[in-house]
């Protein structure tokens, strides 16, 4: 635990505590209506179709293999347009048609990416004539493929099949962003005795706040077909004076600084700041007796910002509450001797003005309530994770520094 002079470290953080808005939907009927339209269907049946020409399965799986991203993904278009359009021109070769009716047809699709969402897939793939290339919008899509000779099929939405499956599916990476490469130990890597060496300083402690030590989920939200799941924790409370439900702070993957953590599984485990006590602080100066809400969603979409169904959320936060009589949220409960963020009134207003949630592909977990609420406990854990029909869909340890 630390103390208050470590509250220096948390100024470092207040801007990270502006307000931000969920990110209101863009899609009207008639985007709806465009975003059909741009299935990569064709697409997917047409990078199939190339995997007829050995060159070109060769370049694809060196291609695939060097990328630094996770799950060795690539950016369609990028790798469509690279070394010269080498993928473009072999492509549109084995389809009969050019490098710039096919560079349209891409660039006029959504935005996609191309990798083995299966790792078993990748590590099986030679760069042969067995493969597949499929695709689909969403989770719950029923993958539509195509192998060399573009005959098509419908796959299992929940098991993938014994061929290697190459995706070719709507982005959920920040391409914008290049990973830092992780430098290899070569000399002296025991981690013997002795102090800091020459001018290696050790790091400074974390900033006091509100901090997820460990999380476990009892699925992953997320279809085969999309590769790991996202998961995202998020900070909910209320905007201004208004009887709004506002999201104040997310922490993932993409969230920046000591807000990220990247769960590519059922169970993780580290130290990642939720809140800032800075920013708990100003929430509660701002907003007397009203309290937070940890929320937690599986991202299909774009990262930080929950966007999903207006319906669900609201149906989903009024079974929970009504069922733990509104002690649903949470705030800091330390003392001059203790430590802790417990379980607090959640105000029935915010759930019935949530109207800025709408309308994608994120999946939702569910909302954190405290085990003394729950009357139930799992071990190493103080939060469960409620989800629709107040099922239980996972549980985090929540700790304040």
């Amino acid at each position: 635990m630390l103390n208050r002079s470590c509250a220096v470290a948390a100024l470092m953080l207040i801007a990270a505590c502006s307000d931000r808005a969920v990110t209101p939907p863009s899609e009207t009927p008639a985007a709806s209506v465009s975003t059909n339209s741009k299935r990569p269907e064709a697409l997917a049946r047409m990078v199939a179709k190339g995997l007829k020409n050995p060159a070109f399965r060769a370049y694809l799986k060196a291609q695939l293999d060097v990328s630094p991203y996770r799950e060795h993904k690539l950016q369609f278009e990028t790798f469509l347009a690279a070394n010269e359009g080498r993928a473009l021109r072999e492509i549109a070769a084995e389809n009969g048609t050019t490098k710039d009716t096919l560079a349209t047809q891409a660039k006029a699709a959504i935005a996609l990416e191309v990798y083995f969402p299966v790792p078993d897939h990748r590590a099986a793939w030679t760069g042969d004539e067995n493969v597949l290339v499929a695709t689909a919008l969403t989770d719950d899509d029923p993958p539509i493929a195509f192998d060399p000779e573009g005959r098509r099929q419908v796959l299992d939405p929940k098991t993938p099949p014994a061929t290697p499956v190459l995706a070719v599916v709507p982005v959920e990476t920040d391409f914008s962003v290049r990973p830092a490469r992780v430098e290899e130990c070569i000399v002296d890597c025991g981690g013997g005795g002795g102090g800091p060496i020459g001018d290696v300083v050790p790091p400074p402690p974390p900033a006091p706040g509100l901090y997820m030590t460990k999380s476990h989920f009892v699925q992953d939200f997320e279809g085969w077909l999309k590769g790991s799941p996202e998961f995202e924790v998020h900070i909910l409370g209320q905007k201004g004076t208004t009887d709004s439900l506002y999201d104040y702070q997310c922490a993932g993957e993409h969230a920046g600084g000591p807000y990220t953590f990247d769960q590519n599984d059922l169970d993780w485990s580290g130290n990642v700041l939720l809140f800032s006590k800075t920013q708990l602080d100003q929430y509660n100066a701002a907003h007397p007796r009203q309290n937070l809400r940890v929320f937690v969603v599986e991202d299909d979409d774009t990262a930080c910002q929950i966007k999903t169904d207006v319906g669900r959320a609201e149906q989903l936060f009024k079974v929970v509450d009504s069922l733990y009589n509104n002690l649903t949220a949470g705030n800091d409960s330390s003392t001059a001797l203790i430590k802790a963020y417990k379980y607090a009134r959640g105000a029935k207003s915010f759930w019935q003005a949530i109207t800025s949630f709408f309308k994608t592909n994120d999946d939702v977990v569910g909302t954190a309530v405290e085990d003394d609420i729950v009357g139930s406990t799992y071990p190493g854990y103080n939060w469960f994770v409620k989800g629709d029909n107040n099922i239980t869909n996972g549980w985090i340890n929540l700790v304040m520094n």
